[in-house]
């Protein structure tokens, strides 16, 4: 077959693919902190791709965040094991995460996604119990009129005694000695 010219739509995509190594590398060039958070619809082990690329770019100061994957329609699900997926592929970049988004619902005929607030603490329990490095959330002192994302936002009245708790797991955790399970 002979080589055809690239059509409109494949010169969009390479165009697309280019801007976005544009934008990775002038990132990595700033040398700041990079928070990169996951996508809903990448694999943990994926992410050392993209930390690869940063690395690549001169930069090792890569911080990933998990907010959840697709799961069924408009449901998100938080993969515990993937954490350490991720920090594995990685490097051992820190892993963080965002606690309340990963509690977002999806209405797809709604103006705004719903949430579900009340399971942030279980659900920040759990992350830190695998030994994050940390959370990333949402307060509000009015979630009920938050212009953003206020059914999983944590009530700011409530955030005091939230990180008292999270921080005692996290010191229980981190007291630990590794456990080498492989052998």
């Amino acid at each position: 077959h002979p080589h055809k010219p690239p059509n409109d739509l494949q010169r969009r995509i390479v165009g697309a693919e280019m801007s976005k190594r544009d934008s990775v590398d002038a990132m990595a060039k700033t040398g700041a902190v990079i928070n990169v958070k996951k996508p809903q619809f990448v694999s943990p082990g994926q992410m050392g791709n993209i930390v690869d690329k940063f690395h690549e770019g001169g930069n090792d100061k890569v911080i990933l965040c998990d907010r959840g994957a697709n799961f069924g329609y408009d449901n998100l699900v938080v993969d515990m094991l993937g954490f350490s997926v991720m920090k594995k592929v990685s490097g051992n970049s820190p892993v963080i995460f965002d606690v309340t988004h990963a509690l977002q619902c999806r209405d797809p005929f709604g103006a705004a996604s719903g949430g579900r607030r009340g399971q942030v603490t279980e659900l920040a329990r759990a992350g830190m119990a695998v030994g994050l490095a940390g959370l990333f959330l949402e307060s509000h002192p009015d979630p009920a009129n938050a212009k953003c994302d206020g059914p999983s936002a944590l009530p700011l009245a409530k955030l005091e005694q939230f990180l008292t708790q999270i921080k005692a797991i996290d010191d229980l955790v981190k007291s630990f000695d590794e456990l080498d399970t492989e052998n």
